[in-house]
């Protein structure tokens, strides 16, 4: 491994210096970094040019100039790097600290838009495949190329539009019509009678129950102003983190009568997490970084504490799922007090709580909780147009690659050796089907980091795009670097760990 590792980190260098040397050479020769300062004839002309002359080295033949940004990455490379810089803009500032906000920006909308793709592409992938040439799978393989195929730009246009702009308007006045109420359970009937299919009776009851279940809650929450003050409450929270808990165990430890500890022992988490949320109550409006990372540590702890009491002779599978309901536990907390902090936000941004652009409000001095739904609020639209298209991806490949994986021999001899079929699909089937699908995150995240430009742009985000589009516009190299070194980076450390990631996943890869 060790080996592996160090031979792919010296072709990587390589890699990256070639790569580096074309776009430095392609950015210096795309156009005079002086022509505006040679149009510009007031007083103190020949000083300015002077000045970014010595900025940007254009004294300095291109080759030379390129060594002398390499030897600026070398001093970051350095222990201690005081000196590190990144080279100097157009205007003589250091590129280091524009790169180091643009980068935290950029990757809250990267991080945050490819868990969201991976986690339900993955799942409908995995859902279509078993349901391969049904109702659901023709309609999820329909949406999938119609989001693959829509241009980045004119979604986001769209979104800005229809959730920022007129749902914006809705949540000013809340209301609807008993017309609206109705085509919105019709249309939730029918996704969910194509989501849960069988035979055309039991597709007839899942769409009436769905219908009117669906128009029944719309109903209840507008006669109550749930709009206007949102919020799950105590009982929500415990009635959702059941639930989890028996999700969570039905997926990864069945409901046989063997494993019934591990159901126990996630149950018990979801009521004594609901006990722990109750009882943190008075914390929550100080609530801080470090409090908060205290309280979901111990919730997660708690639940791996429980499963390894209540688990008996499977208390490692128990303590196990009972952390991930712990984590379910913490993540429904989070939603119920970001929903309380609603009406707040909703005073504070004049009635338009979900932003067209910009990474923050301005000037909000909000609490713990305003803050960050301010900052989830922006950064739903920009997640959501990249996630589409990711998640297009995601979805096809798992169908393929679960289809491919269940027709093998194994998992036939897995099936013919009486294992239940949730066993054969999560251990044996689910498994060996992710390995194509880490190249694919690897590449894809380096791949969305690197080309989010268009729906900075779109949206006013702050990020990586906007130094980019800047530098080019600019004829400014230095921050053009900047972007290109760390996409370059992540394009070739993700691949590497995708490498790496095969040997995990199948132990007949070696690494050598």
């Amino acid at each position: 491994m060790l080996v592996f590792v160090v031979r792919r980190m010296i072709i990587s260098f390589f890699i990256v210096l070639a790569s580096t040397s074309l776009m430095y050479l392609l950015v210096a020769l795309s156009g005079n970094p002086l022509q505006d300062l040679l149009e510009d004839n007031r007083p103190g002309q020949a000083e300015r040019i002077a000045a970014r002359t010595a900025a940007l080295h254009l004294d300095v033949p291109i080759p030379g100039r390129y060594v002398l940004w390499l030897q600026d990455v070398g001093r970051c490379l350095a222990p201690g790097g005081d000196q590190c810089t990144l080279g100097l803009d157009r205007t003589n500032r250091p590129v280091l600290p524009q790169l180091d906000v643009a980068l935290g920006s950029t990757l809250r909308l990267v991080i945050g838009a490819t868990l969201l793709a991976v986690l339900l592409g993955v799942v409908t992938g995995v859902v279509t495949a078993l349901r391969q040439y049904s109702t659901f799978d023709y309609a999820v393989t329909f949406i999938a190329f119609l989001c693959f195929s829509l241009p980045v730009f004119w979604v986001s246009t769209l979104l800005k539009q229809y959730i920022a702009i007129d749902l914006n308007n809705w949540l000013s006045h809340p209301e609807m019509t008993y017309a609206s109420i109705g085509l919105i359970g019709l249309v939730s009937g029918l996704v969910w009678a194509v989501v849960i299919g069988g035979d055309p009776r039991r597709r007839g009851i899942v769409f009436a129950v769905a219908t009117v279940a669906t128009s029944a809650t719309l109903i209840v929450l507008l006669s109550v102003g749930w709009f206007e003050q949102p919020a799950l409450g105590i009982v929500g929270v415990g009635i959702s983190a059941l639930v989890a808990a028996f999700l969570w165990s039905a997926l990864f430890a069945g409901l046989r009568p063997r494993t019934r500890p591990v159901l126990y022992a996630s149950l018990a988490t979801a009521v004594v997490g609901t006990i722990v949320v109750a009882l943190a109550q008075p914390v929550m409006a100080g609530m801080t970084w470090s409090t908060f990372g205290a309280l979901a540590v111990g919730l997660v702890l708690l639940g791996v504490v429980i499963g390894r009491i209540v688990g008996g002779h499977t208390r490692r599978l128990a303590a196990q799922i009972a952390g991930i309901t712990g984590v379910s536990v913490v993540a429904l907390m989070s939603l119920d007090q970001l929903l309380r902090s609603y009406p707040v936000l909703f005073q504070a941004t004049d009635g338009r709580p979900i932003a067209t652009t910009g990474s923050q409000t301005a000037n909000l001095n909000g609490t713990f909780w305003v803050s960050n739904l301010d900052l989830v609020l922006h950064l739903a639209l920009p997640t959501l147009a990249i996630m589409l298209i990711s998640f297009a991806s995601y979805t096809r490949y798992t169908r393929a690659s679960m289809l491919d994986v269940m027709n093998q021999d194994y998992v036939r001899t897995a099936r013919a050796k009486g294992l239940n079929e949730r066993t054969v699909i999560v251990r044996h089937s689910f498994r060996n089907a992710l390995i194509p699908l880490a190249t694919l995150v690897a590449f894809d995240f380096a791949g969305v980091l690197g080309g989010a430009v268009v729906t900075e742009t779109v949206f006013g985000w702050s990020g990586m795009g906007r130094l980019f589009t800047q530098g080019l516009s600019h004829i400014d190299p230095n921050p053009v670097m900047a972007f290109f070194l760390v996409t370059a980076v992540a394009t070739v450390l993700f691949n590497m760990l995708a490498d790496i990631a095969y040997a995990f996943l199948d132990p007949r890869i070696r690494l050598r």
